[in-house]
């Protein structure tokens, strides 16, 4: 029998049930916006289900540094980087000779320029009142009176470069030079590398690949502007559109292969063909923990770097082959003397970009070694330098030699620098544990290493290991390369006089 009060009373439910149930709904969206709302993007990184989807996409040895993306990216604030590229085919002891630069700003991942120009033009526009004195042998050999911007990688330390960059960049009235705060180097190796992964590009009716594109820009910039009718005031220009297409193709294509191109940028981190530094504290810590910033490393024991700075010799750098030597042995009193061997080969000859290798080489030591000679090797003879006629000076905690050098094309030559380190080597050899750091130039290549080092007591252990055949003897003989920073170490058996 059909009970028509109690389906009045279902009906008089029904807006209650509907009334709760929106109010529900509502109070859930409420919660879900609140929460949407404080998510940031470093907070949907680290969640579990996304940090588990970018380790299966990019790799589990890549998600750390994916980490950095929403500040790099711009997802955090807008951030505007002064990008200084370096041609190390003219290599400077900061990497590359700076002959352009340009301005980007990040904002939420998409990336506007802002300025690209050749530092010339920069250059031009400094104010006469502002003279800061250059090293003395800018101006011996360059000819030149005061330190300009393009000049401003003196040191082989990228985060004193960084520095100097911008401040010079900022006294000569750069664009945006308010807001920068990050400085990023990159050279022509990762511009190879990176048309490597995307192909060819064609801007301007020019095709740009990975093995032309350092030699038809720099032919472009120098020449073939005008035989286009553009003047010379301009003849950079072709920059921008290439960077625009650039970033295009690496946008368009690092959906699909992201490992590849976090690969990469690694490799050229790694390698000092990329490297990053910022004003902005907490940022700049978690590009330091990446070694992104390319500083000079503390001395323990001992201590190598080779720095070659190019100074009037076109793009000359391309054509030259290397190869570091170093020596180490103990002499009376228990000194120990280092002899480091830089040998050239010059490969090219004459011609719009070649010509004789002009370079100012340095090497950088433990602080308080001193010059014994310099031994200079050309065809033409051997020359021998005393410590008098030998620049020196004491940077980065550092002390550094240095000497001019010229080699003709199609000729092989050496510089070898004879010094003895400082008290604290000694000490270290004395005490049987001795540690040595050789530090890659920013922007060099893979060039050989080879070290001798004889203590004159047997050898009970060494990182990396020598060939089994050389252990127990006196001497840690290794052939490597500077493509990265080396380090090694060698135990000696303990000399009870001591």
């Amino acid at each position: 029998m059909f009970d028509r009060e109690a389906q009045t009373t279902k009906r008089r439910r029904w807006p209650w049930v509907l009334g709760i149930l929106t109010l529900a709904i509502g109070i859930f969206v409420w919660v879900i916006y609140q929460w949407v709302q404080q998510l940031t993007p470093e907070k949907v990184l680290n969640t579990p289900v996304v940090r588990s989807y970018i380790e299966r996409l990019v790799g589990e040895e890549h998600a750390e540094f994916v980490d950095m993306l929403p500040e790099l990216l711009g997802f955090t604030e807008p951030r505007t980087y002064l990008v200084l590229f370096q041609n190390n085919t003219e290599l400077r002891p900061g990497g590359g000779f700076i002959g352009s630069y340009g301005v980007v700003r990040a904002t939420n991942g998409k990336f506007e320029i802002l300025d690209v120009q050749g530092t010339e033009t920069l250059d031009k526009q400094a104010p006469a009142s502002w003279r800061v004195q250059p090293p003395e042998v800018i101006t011996r050999e360059l000819g030149v009176d005061r330190w300009y911007f393009r000049d401003s990688n003196w040191s082989p330390d990228f985060v004193t470069n960084a520095k100097r960059a911008r401040e010079f960049y900022v006294a000569e009235g750069g664009v945006a030079r308010d807001s920068i705060q990050t400085v990023v180097v990159v050279d022509t190796t990762v511009i190879e590398r990176l048309l490597a992964l995307t192909g060819p590009i064609t801007v301007d009716g020019i095709e740009f690949t990975s093995s032309t594109v350092v030699e038809k820009l720099e032919y472009d910039v120098e020449y073939g502007f005008a035989e286009r009718g553009i003047e010379r005031h301009e003849r950079k220009q072709i920059l921008r559109p290439f960077l625009s297409a650039l970033i295009t193709k690496v946008t368009d294509d690092v959906v699909s292969r992201p490992k590849a191109y976090l690969s990469l940028v690694r490799q050229m981190t790694d390698e000092k063909h990329i490297l990053v530094y910022s004003e902005d504290v907490p940022f700049q810590q978690k590009l330091a923990a990446f070694h992104l910033d390319g500083v000079a490393q503390p001395t323990s024991t001992d201590y190598l770097l080779w720095v070659d700075a190019n100074l009037a010799a076109l793009k000359t750098d391309y054509a030259i082959e290397r190869s570091l030597d170093y020596k180490v042995n103990v002499g009376e009193g228990g000194v120990v003397y280092a002899t480091t061997t830089m040998m050239y080969k010059h490969t090219g000859g004459f011609d719009w970009r070649t010509t004789r290798y002009r370079t100012y080489a340095r090497v950088y030591t433990p602080a308080g070694s001193q010059v014994q000679d310099v031994t200079i090797t050309l065809p033409k003879g051997v020359r021998k330098l005393t410590p008098v006629e030998v620049d020196s000076g004491e940077e980065l905690d550092k002390t550094w030699f240095g000497v001019f050098f010229v080699l003709e094309p199609g000729q092989d030559g050496s510089i070898s620098f004879h010094y003895s380190l400082p008290e604290k080597t000694k000490k270290a050899v004395e005490s049987g544990l001795y540690s040595l750091f050789v530090q890659k130039q920013i922007g060099t290549e893979a060039h050989g290493l080879t070290l001798d080092l004889d203590f004159g007591r047997t050898i009970t252990a060494a990182r990396p290991a020598e060939a089994q055949e050389k252990w127990f003897d006196t001497h840690y003989q290794v052939d490597t390369d500077v493509r990265l920073d080396r380090s090694f170490s060698v135990d000696l058996e303990k000399n009870y006089d001591y």
